[in-house]
C-alpha cells in the first residue's frame, strides 16, 4: 500500500508541473502585430507624388505586367495591392517600389492570379 501511494505521489509530482506550465502558457495574451493595412484613403500632396512616381516606374517595367498594381502612400510608406501574373512579377514590383526616392517602407498586399 505504501508503495502504491509513493508511486502515485511521484507521478503527480511529475505531471502537475507540466499541466500548470501548459496552462500558464495558454493564458498569456496574444502578441499584437503592427497594423499593415492600407492608409485611410486621404493622401497628402507628398503621398500623392510618391504614389505617382512608384506607379510610373511600375508601368515602365516591360518585363512584367504590373499595370493592375494599385499604389497608395502614407508618410513615406507605399502600399501595393492588386493582382500580378506571377511571383516574379510580385517581387519585381516590390523591388521597383523600393528604388523610388522617398520610399521609407513597402507593404506588399499583391496577389498572384490571372
Amino acid at each position: 500500500m505504501r508503495i502504491v501511494k509513493g508511486i502515485t505521489l511521484a507521478a503527480l509530482s511529475l505531471i502537475l508541473p507540466v499541466l500548470v506550465g501548459c496552462r500558464a502558457v495558454a493564458e498569456k495574451p496574444p502578441v499584437q502585430q503592427p497594423a499593415l493595412s492600407r492608409p485611410t484613403g486621404v493622401e497628402t500632396p507628398q503621398d500623392t507624388a510618391l504614389s505617382k512616381a512608384v506607379k510610373e516606374r511600375l508601368l515602365a517595367e516591360k518585363a512584367a505586367n504590373l499595370a493592375r498594381v494599385v499604389v497608395e502612400s502614407s508618410k513615406g510608406s507605399v502600399y501595393l495591392s492588386g493582382v500580378v501574373p506571377s511571383l516574379d512579377a510580385r517581387e519585381r514590383a516590390v523591388k521597383i517600389a523600393w528604388q523610388v526616392p522617398g520610399v521609407a517602407a513597402v507593404v506588399n498586399h499583391l496577389q498572384v492570379g490571372d
